[in-house]
């Protein structure tokens, strides 16, 4: 096996575009593991811990440039306030010694259906960065995964960052395993609120037959989820985004930040289940799944509808 040592972003492009079948390795967390049981083989490993272009991220534009080499421990410590999902996800992973080690752009290059920052970075409709000697390509989260372990990268390209946009609300996330942490998610999901823009104060107008509920103008903001380990791929339930989009906007509530309707919430869940595509596995039954991720659904919806409400709604509604 050989092993190849970059210095540089540049040598890494070119050492990958001599050598496709290379796998890169940097935290090790996953490869080292298949290594050591034979269960891979590769003729080289590409080593990019001396690239230290990838090991850093910086804020422009409204998105954060993660780079492929940025650790758990570094999504924990130092982005927190700007990606709340990805740290909260970072913490579920393994014990300290491998969030030190293990990096965003290995996770993305696993591809497993059960990656943990996978369904946070569909919710927040992140992008990742290859590059190979023909130059960047950008490739949207939601294309990215092909299949179980299967990703859009061609043979010569290598993630250099995932782009993610700065949190435009509160975002969670939360998974279902035998504990806290070192364990496999038996299901997962995560959640991104987009508040309106801020907008003039609402103008009040007389409840009618149409209009039941609300006393505010309609100000539809968006909704991001994601949904892990419940699919050949981690996946995003869009019935459910647009259904409680549309129910906060139709209800008033992006504006007035009432408290969530008991309905909003059932329906809600009931829309993630019916996204996921679950297997029965050694980790849970299908059917189990979807419970679970019902509930992790409304659990988390509460979770962020709550920190809206305590930050006092759409900006310029308060």
């Amino acid at each position: 096996m050989e092993f190849l040592q970059p210095r540089s972003l540049a040598e890494a492009i070119e050492a990958k575009a001599e050598h496709p079948g290379a796998v890169p390795i940097a935290g090790g967390t996953d490869v080292m593991v298949e290594i050591n049981f034979d269960t891979r083989r590769p003729a080289a490993l590409l080593d990019l811990n001396r690239v230290s272009e990838l090991g850093s991220w910086e804020r422009s534009d409204g998105q954060v440039r993660v780079g492929a080499t940025v650790t758990y421990t570094q999504l924990i410590a130092e982005l927190g306030d700007l990606l709340p999902g990805l740290a909260l996800a970072a913490r579920t992973i393994g014990s300290p010694q491998i969030r030190n080690r293990g990096t965003v752009g290995g996770n993305l290059g696993a591809a497993s259906p059960a990656g943990d920052c996978h369904p946070v970075l569909l919710a927040a409709d992140a992008t990742v960065e290859a590059t190979s000697t023909r130059g960047p390509r950008l490739i949207p989260a939601g294309e990215f995964f092909t299949g179980p372990k299967r990703n859009a990268l061609a043979a010569d390209e290598l993630i250099t960052a995932v782009l993610v946009p700065v949190a435009p609300g509160p975002q969670q996330f939360a998974k279902v395993g035998t504990r806290n942490a070192m364990v496999i998610a038996v299901c997962a999901f995560a959640l991104e609120l987009r508040p309106p823009r801020a907008t003039p104060p609402p103008t009040p107008r007389p409840a009618t037959s149409d209009n039941p509920v609300s006393d505010y103008p309609v100000a539809m903001g968006t909704v991001g989820t994601g949904i892990g380990s419940a699919g050949p791929t981690p996946l995003r339930a869009e019935a459910a985004e647009e259904f409680l989009a549309g129910a906060l906007g139709e209800a008033g509530l992006w504006q007035s930040a009432g408290p969530l309707p008991d309905q909003v919430a059932q329906r809600f869940g009931e829309l993630v289940a019916t996204a996921a595509r679950p297997i029965d596995d050694v980790r849970g039954t299908a059917a189990y799944r979807r419970h679970a991720l019902s509930v992790l659904a409304r659990r988390t919806l509460s979770w962020a509808w709550d920190s809206y409400r305590a930050e006092g709604g759409a900006p310029g509604c308060g």
